[in-house]
């Protein structure tokens, strides 16, 4: 059976709110208990997408809080806490124990709690007299955000900033690789799987692979073993294959423009934790929800706007015939809406016709929000030129660079400043050589749409960092700038220009998921044949080679540090569609970004390398 992240991940928090105790086969406790649930930030934002308010009705929680909001004391009922494991959070909930708020305290961590805050947690409650009403204490290794079955997000903001600073020192680093590293092992021990990681050497990705691996080891030799796939050899079909991947592997796809509807959703509309706002007809702003309960996202978001736009048309009509169908069984009017109110006549269809009111009701809905969103990104589409930034953008990376009168045009045309930025680095990663006095001109067109150029000159240096690196390879004197870029990146200096090579063969497959493809089959192949690969379950020695684990594969779960995008995610997911091998890919990232937001962290690392740009606020963040 297909590993599905979500169904796993809200079986775990139902679990949670009925007190951790075993389920029955409605999918509820046993005996029901009424209780209050409290929640930080981040435990929201994990809870969001998967839990409903009816849901935790259905689960006996009848109040829900912040843990950092002033409440009331509820005698007699138990209390679920869903936290990070932070100081503050403990000092708080020595606070609520001390005060008696609630009858019983059941305390569940997102993650693995430390010891040392474990250990302030008892001191605290021993010392105010409450630690009898501390129930349990749970590590639930939740610390991620699932969006959809197979797309999850570690919500850690500014990675790439963080893992790309020149400033940053050797403790930071590693702070960040732990972080990453933890939140992937959250994800594996909620599958329950140990997979064979492989990811390219050098640079973040090994660096969280060989961590990762290290946590894997040891968690496998404990007592308390989260993964019940039993241990032993088992063949490389059952086990999943875990691709790491940093960024800047392929810089270009989580800049450009992109005309499907998933990804214009996110990048035009602000789709966050799979809520969006929307402008209403009638003015006021409407909110949507998009995930796997509504059939039309699920089965059109992979389209390109227009087929999707056509889509809506189609089903409207249906929609119409079917309503027609209904009012002439029923000897109604020919009406097109259908509001129940001619149900007169023939008793006979009068049932199929009351049956079929709430489904037509429902596709209504759907078809009304789909309207209304695309009508949106309409708006935005024709204001903002995207079709012409999406094809531009795709002709410059097949080609190599583009026709400076059409460049310019570009520049000088519709569009926002950051539509014109990203179009702007799009063509300096796709050129191979840079051409100073057309860069000078694409400088110009951007100061002069009063754009912040800091994140175009920080792609610069880096290109032609790589350029004097190239030139200098074969020398024995390497500089000390040449030194500094390889501590930022590591072995994959290259990659920002990789992103060239890398990028759109003829068939517009994208790096990420070619190299996803290729080591899945797990055939010799000269482009992966360098990646590292790391089985946690094979002994140390033989790790780096165990001829068991080279595939085929028919599950994979590929990550990207340093923030993903609904492309890669798209992409994937049509792998799985055409191809025969693997049969289904989970995608996940340090956190989803939208091009501007990723803009913004490369404007970021340039004013942090004192390079140009008016200055202007970069916050980012991803979900």
């Amino acid at each position: 059976m297909a590993l599905n992240l979500r169904q796993k991940q809200t079986e775990c928090i139902i679990r949670m709110l009925n007190l951790n105790q075993p389920l029955n086969q409605s999918g509820t406790a046993n005996e029901e208990v009424y209780k209050i649930l409290i929640y930080d930030r981040f435990c929201q934002n994990i809870l969001s997408p998967l839990i409903h308010v009816k849901d935790l009705r259905k689960h006996g929680v009848t109040l829900y809080f912040l843990i950092d909001k002033d409440r009331k004391p509820v005698h007699d009922v138990p209390a679920v806490y869903f936290v990070q494991p932070t100081q503050s959070n403990i000092q708080m909930i020595i606070a609520d124990t001390s005060r008696s708020l609630y009858d019983t305290f059941h305390l569940n961590f997102s993650s693995s709690i430390p010891r040392p805050l474990l250990e302030e947690l008892a001191s605290g409650t021993l010392k105010s007299s409450s630690v009898e009403k501390v129930s349990k204490v749970h590590d639930q290794y939740l610390e991620f955000v699932t969006l959809e079955d197979n797309l999850f997000s570690l919500a850690q903001q500014s990675t790439y900033v963080q893992m790309n600073d020149p400033s940053a020192g050797d403790k930071e680093i590693e702070a960040i690789i732990e972080k990453v590293a933890s939140g992937l092992f959250c994800v594996l021990a909620t599958l329950g799987v140990v997979p064979v990681i492989r990811c390219p050497r050098g640079g973040p990705a090994e660096m969280v692979a060989s961590l990762l691996d290290q946590k894997l080891r040891d968690h496998l030799l404990s007592k308390n073993n989260l993964f019940t796939e039993g241990g032993g050899f088992m063949s490389s079909f059952q086990r999943p294959l875990l691709c790491i991947f940093d960024r800047n592997f392929e810089l270009s796809v989580g800049i450009q423009h992109d005309f499907r509807y998933r990804p214009l959703v996110h990048d035009v509309l602000g789709l966050k934790l799979n809520r969006l706002n929307v402008q209403g007809e009638k003015g006021g702003m409407k909110s949507f929800e998009l995930d796997s309960s509504d059939p039309f996202w699920s089965a059109n978001s992979s389209l390109e706007f227009p087929e999707v736009a056509v889509e809506i048309e189609t089903q409207l009509n249906k929609y119409k015939r079917d309503v027609e169908e209904v009012n002439k069984r029923t000897g109604g009017g020919s009406g097109a809406e259908f509001d129940g109110t001619d149900l007169i006549g023939n008793t006979k269809h009068l049932m199929n016709a009351v049956n079929s009111l709430p489904e037509l009701t429902e596709r209504k809905q759907v078809i009304d929000k789909h309207t209304n969103i695309a009508t949106a990104l309409l708006g935005q589409i024709k204001e903002r030129s995207i079709d012409a930034f999406t094809k531009k953008e795709s002709d410059m990376m097949m080609r190599g660079g583009m026709d400076r009168a059409e460049l310019m045009a570009a520049l000088k045309g519709k569009g926002t400043k950051m539509d014109k930025l990203r179009f702007a680095i799009m063509y300096l990663i796709s050129t191979e050589t840079i051409n100073q006095s057309e860069v000078e001109s694409v400088e110009a067109a951007l100061n002069e749409a009063e754009a912040d150029t800091s994140a175009f000159q920080y792609v610069k240096k880096i290109k032609s960092l790589n350029v004097s690196l190239a030139a200098s390879a074969n020398s024995a004197s390497r500089s000390n700038i040449v030194d500094w870029a390889e501590k930022l990146y590591g072995q994959s200096i290259s990659a920002v220009t990789a992103g060239v090579k890398n990028l759109l063969s003829s068939d517009q497959q994208l790096a990420v998921t070619r190299t996803v493809e290729a080591l899945t089959e797990g055939k010799a192949n000269p482009e992966i044949d360098s990646y590292l690969l790391l089985d946690p379950r094979a002994p140390k020695s033989s790790s780096g080679g165990g001829s068991h684990v080279k595939g085929p594969f028919r599950e994979a779960i590929v990550f990207m540090i340093g923030g993903g995008n609904y492309v890669e995610y798209g992409s994937l997911q049509e792998l799985t569609q055409r191809q025969l091998t693997v049969k289904n890919v989970i995608y996940g990232a340090t956190e989803i970004l939208t091009g501007s937001e990723l803009v913004e962290q490369l404007g970021v690392l340039g004013k942090k390398m004192g390079l140009g740009g008016r200055v202007g606020s970069a916050s980012s963040s991803g979900h």
